[in-house]
């Protein structure tokens, strides 16, 4: 009876450790079968973002300086209020055969729709200056986007040309959140190496000081930042450049010069 009742026991034991190896076995094959599942949905999602996100350029580094190898320096003329300079400033691009660089607003680009197709039809460069010059770092992303995209599709509508891939931050006002979203919109910022300061005719800021300011920071590479709405710019830019290629500089683009 004794030997039975020992006997009893170790089937039941053999009978309790065969059952636990089929749980176990049965959650483990349970788990197996979840994991692609889960997997494939993570790989789903990461494949709709990629597929949504804009083809832009991979290089976002902001451009403060063009190629400093050469003996070359790059202007650049902003557009979002007046029209004082414009024709001066085209008059010394095609007197030098340069091909210059400007950065226009939206509603500038919409309220002077003929001049902005000179500025292209003359073959000079038309990049974003966004559309209503808001300060930047004071928008959240959805509306700096808005304001990237409301420009491009102005000036494209004018043009026939995308404003892509640069763009210029009105007041110079960025940090890493606005330089971020405007990445997402496709655009990388263009700042500038020296300011000539034109714009503070108004203070009392004088073309001789704007000149001087220009002729005393002349390196290679300089990117330079000047107005169409100003008067100083279209009463230097002529002697500006003569002065500036007499000293052994070309002028050039920013798509040529950086």
């Amino acid at each position: 009876m004794q030997k039975a009742t020992k006997t009893i026991l170790i089937l039941v034991v053999i009978l309790i450790i065969a059952a636990g190896a089929v749980f176990v076995l049965s959650n483990k094959k349970s788990a197996t079968n979840v994991a692609p599942e889960q997997n494939n949905e993570e790989n789903n999602q990461n494949t709709e973002t990629n597929n949504e996100k804009p083809q832009v350029p991979t290089d976002f580094t902001e451009i403060n300086l063009g190629d400093k190898t050469k003996n070359q320096v790059i202007f650049t003329f902003d557009g979002g209020a007046g029209t004082q300079s414009l024709q001066p400033i085209l008059d010394t691009l095609k007197k030098y055969g340069i091909k210059g660089t400007f950065f226009i607003t939206g509603r500038w680009a919409e309220n002077n729709v003929e001049l902005v197709k000179k500025i292209s039809e003359a073959g000079h460069e038309i990049f974003n200056h966004t559309y209503s010059h808001p300060h930047l770092t004071q928008l959240t992303e959805e509306q700096l986007i808005e304001e990237l995209n409301k420009t491009e599709q102005i000036i494209s509508a004018i043009t026939g040309k995308t404003t892509k891939p640069y763009f210029r931050p009105p007041f110079g006002e960025r940090d890493s959140r606005v330089l971020a979203a405007a990445e997402k919109a496709g655009y990388r910022s263009v700042y500038w190496t020296i300011d000539a300061l034109d714009w503070r005719e108004s203070e009392g800021y004088t073309a001789a000081q704007s000149e001087e300011r220009v002729l005393n920071n002349l390196k290679p590479g300089t990117i330079y930042i000047m107005h169409i709405g100003d008067n100083i710019t279209g009463q230097i830019l002529d002697e500006l450049f003569a002065k500036i290629i007499n000293s052994g500089f070309s002028i050039n683009s920013l798509s040529a010069g950086i």
